[in-house]
Order: C-alpha cells, then structure tokens, then sequence
C-alpha cells in the first residue's frame, strides 16, 4: 500500500499532465487539428512499446537481482543496454524523415512536419526505458514516480508556450520530445550513484527469453488503447475523429490513474517467485485497489470530460460513461497481462493477441460513428478480461516459484 500511495501520486500527476496536455491542445486546436494530435499521439504510443517493453525486462532483472542480494550491476545494465538500443534509434529518426509524406497520406494529417519530429521523440522514449526499468526493478518509487511527474510537467509547459508561439501541429509534436527528453537526463541522474560505483557484468542473455513475453504483452495493451482511435483517424470524418480522439483520452484516465498498481505489482511478483512466496494475494490486493480507484473515477468522468475538452466536444457527453467502463476494462486487463508477464505464463499471449485482431476487425467492419466504434472497443475489452480471468483461475492453483537468475 505504501508503495503504491508513492508511485500513484507519480502517476496521478504523469496522468492529470497527459489529459492537460490534451485538453491544452483541444481547446486552442479545435476538433480538426485536434484529429490529427490525437492520430500522432497515437502513433507515438504503438511506437514506444520498444521502452515498455525494456522496462519489464530491467525491472524484472533487477527486481531478481535485488531478491538475490546482487545489486552490483546496474551500471553494466546501463552502460550495455545503451548500446543495444542506440542504433535502433537512430534508425527510427531515418525512418521519421522517410515515411513522412506516405504517413501524413493515411492519417490525413494537414502536414507531413509533426511525422518527422515523432521520429525524433520516439528515439529519445527508447532511452527513457533504460533508467525507468532499472529504477521500477530496484523498487526506487520515490524517484521512477518524480521521473514519470516532471515528464509530463515538462511537456504541458512546452505545449503551452509553443502553441502560443502559433507553432500548431507541429509545436505540439515537439513539445513530447521535450518531456522524454527531460525525462532521460532525470532518470540517469536518478542513477547517479550507481553509475559511479565500479559494477561487474550481468548475464543479459537470461533476459532473452524473457523479452518475447515482455513484447506480446506490452504491444498488445499498447494496441488495445491505440489502434481504436488510428483507425477512427482513418474511417471517420475530421470532426468525428476529434470526438473519438478526446473519448479515448478520457476513458484511458482510468487506465493511467491505476498504472501505479501494476508497475508496483510486477517487481512484487518477480521478487516473491525468486523468494519462494506464492504472489496470489499480491494480485487480489492489486485488483481490488484498481477496481476502487477506477470507480471513483468512474464518478467524475462525465464532469472531468467536459471541463477538459470545453463546449466544441459535446458531442462526446454521451459516450463518457461508456468510454469509462472500457477505461476500468483496460485497467484490469493490464494488470491481470503483467501478473502473467511476472509469472512468466505465456497462454495470455494467444488470448491478447485474438483481442487486438478482434478490435480492429470490428472497427474496419463497423464504423458508421462515433457509437459504434465505442461498442466496438467496449465488447472487445470486456471479452478479454473474462478470458484473462478465466486463465488465472487455472493458473494461480498451480503457479510455482521460479528459478533465480
């Protein structure tokens, strides 16, 4: 609980800063331009599942190291993993100048500018998973929470001057490169102790195995919030696709006010099955504590929606409670993937991946609105939990310590 309270009042910030960020731009944007914010956004999402992913892997790593009294090779952890991300990297920057005008043509986007500076802010987020997986791995919330907090606060600040300065589209592409950015530079300073400290190698190839897990898992979530409104960008009418924009952005606040839940709850389990503890209680505790907080959200939504957006979103009251159950769906599915990711179970992989294949059939088959696509995605979430469910039922009886690294 208490490690929770920390890293939740990181992620309460990290997750008022988005919504601001969204509303700043709604409100001086308009729906319109506000399509094509919510489109890159998206975009940028799906394309930092690479830093999702490398947090679990650093996390789970170092969260073993920790339970095994091993702690000396943070600064290998470091050094190694920024040299495997690094090229990477600069490939995505290539392919940002590359794929400009060809993904301005897909999403309708007024310009092929932002498209280029996204290269440049999903570079730097691959690197912000180096420090944030370590940190959450070591189960240093204090700092993963202020590192999650001035990202967001960096961001909005950004977004607010630039939009200011008239800069649009663009200013508001650059202004998240601004927050990862700031984010990078926090987070190794975070680390600054165990940079200077000398530190022996670690086997990094026992984390191999664990990283296709780590990748299913991260993409799938990572999809299941995003390939809804890239493809409402591309079937539905720019003022439409604005609307839809700002309903996934507000059904999304539940998932991101909880995440603290989750990212406390992985490195629990890891260090529990290393320790020989059975981890069922851990998720009982994690459940309960979302499902609380997602129905106090739940309480406000309707309120939040419109003071976020202003009067040019109306359109969207409606949908708001909807939009939240799909919210509180997401939440849980998140959490019931990570326990299976910290667990090392693979049989979730197949029921996430049929789950993404479904919701973007159902949005390609039936888009007629702005309702539909929201029954689409509703259906699809609720449908996975009760199958991820059901797998932790036969799971949780049989679930055996693993081997330490």
């Amino acid at each position: 609980m208490r490690q929770n309270l920390v890293l939740f009042a990181g992620g309460l910030i990290a997750g008022i800063g988005g919504f601001v960020y969204h509303a700043i731009a709604g409100r001086r944007l308009g729906p319109n331009l506000y399509g094509d914010v919510a489109s890159i956004i998206a975009v940028y999402s799906v394309f930092t599942t690479p830093t999702l992913i490398l947090i679990l892997v650093l996390a789970r790593y170092s969260a073993t190291l920790i339970a095994t009294g091993t702690t000396d090779s943070v600064r290998y952890l470091v050094v190694r993993s920024t040299q495997v991300t690094l090229v990477p990297s600069l490939l995505i920057v290539v392919a940002g100048f590359a794929l400009a005008t060809p993904a301005a043509d897909f999403l309708h986007l007024h310009s092929p500018l932002p498209v280029v500076w996204l290269g440049v802010a999903i570079a730097v987020c691959w690197q912000v998973g180096i420090p944030r997986g370590i940190l959450q791995g070591i189960q240093r919330f204090s700092a993963l929470s202020a590192n999650l907090s001035l990202e967001m606060i960096v961001r909005c600040t950004s977004l607010a001057v630039l939009l200011a300065a008239g800069t649009g589209v663009v200013g508001a592409t650059i202004a998240v490169l601004a927050g990862v950015a700031a984010a990078y530079l926090i987070g190794l300073y975070s680390l600054r102790a165990q940079l200077q400290a000398g530190g022996e190698k670690a086997a990094l190839r026992s984390m191999v195995g664990f990283s296709l897990t780590a990748a299913v898992g991260t993409l799938g979530i990572v999809l299941l919030y995003n390939v809804d409104v890239i493809l409402a960008k591309h079937y539905l009418g720019s003022h439409d696709a604005g609307i839809y924009g700002s309903l996934n952005k507000i059904g999304t606040i539940l998932y991101f006010l909880t995440l603290s839940v989750s990212q406390v709850l992985f490195p629990r389990v890891v260090e529990a099955l290393a320790s020989n503890n059975h981890p069922g209680r851990l998720l009982g505790v994690s459940a309960g504590i979302t499902v609380l907080l997602g129905a106090g959200a739940l309480l406000v939504l309707p309120v939040l929606g419109l003071l976020l957006f202003g009067p040019a979103f109306a359109d969207a009251q409606k949908y708001i409670v909807l939009v939240g159950l799909i919210g509180l769906a997401l939440s849980l599915n998140n959490l019931l993937v990570q326990f299976c990711m910290a667990a090392h179970d693979v049989w979730f992989m197949p029921l996430l991946a049929t789950a993404v294949g479904l919701l973007a059939l159902s949005i390609v088959y039936s888009h007629s609105g702005v309702g539909a696509v929201v029954s689409d995605v509703l259906g699809t979430m609720l449908a996975l939990l009760a199958a991820l469910t059901v797998r932790l039922l036969f799971l949780l009886p049989r679930l055996k310590p693993v081997v330490p690294l």
